[in-house]
């Protein structure tokens, strides 16, 4: 019994918490793999600056995951593999895919909002202290999806526009 309990630390995740983390490690893991769509998309569309910058969110969104997945389990928590279905794999114009960008990363801010708040009012401090680094990242992930959208109405989608929105687009990925 002893040797149990210095083996797993003490639960400190609270069973509502620890399902909320675990449905959180479902979100990252569908918005990974739909920016692996959109990044295939764009991949055979030819618009290799926007298929770079999408493989490169992908990854970032299986990060999250991970980063997730680990602190639940870290925390005495058991984290759960998630079952990722129904991911679009068609768009009809780079401008959807960017759009359905923004909505995503929007609902996850309010997805990471909703764990703080929970958190909070349950006075889980070491999880609402891990999920700092979530409400910031959801900040910069919402900027960056809101400024490519705006250089569809400043460049315009006809003639070069979309060559240049591209070429853009593959600028903030250097950043």
């Amino acid at each position: 019994m002893i040797n149990e309990i210095i083996q797993r630390p003490t639960a400190c995740l609270k069973q509502g918490t620890e399902v909320l983390l675990n449905q959180q490690v479902v979100i990252e893991g569908k918005s990974s793999a739909a920016y692996l769509a959109m990044a295939s998309w764009c991949d055979i569309k030819g618009y290799k600056n926007s298929a770079d910058f999408l493989y490169e969110q992908a990854e970032e969104e299986r990060g999250h995951m991970l980063k997730i997945f680990h602190y639940i389990n870290d925390a005495g928590g058991r984290a759960f593999q998630p079952e990722i279905t129904g991911i679009q794999q068609d768009f009809t114009s780079l401008r959807e895919i960017f759009e359905l960008m923004l909505q995503q990363e929007i609902k996850v801010t309010h997805t990471v909002h909703r764990m703080v708040a929970h958190c909070w009012d349950n006075q889980d401090l070491a999880t609402f202290n891990f999920l700092q680094w979530f409400v910031n990242e959801q900040i910069e992930e919402e900027v960056t999806a809101r400024k490519i959208l705006d250089l569809f109405d400043v460049i315009g989608e006809t003639g070069v526009g979309l060559y240049m929105i591209d070429k853009e687009i593959g600028a903030l990925k250097d950043k």
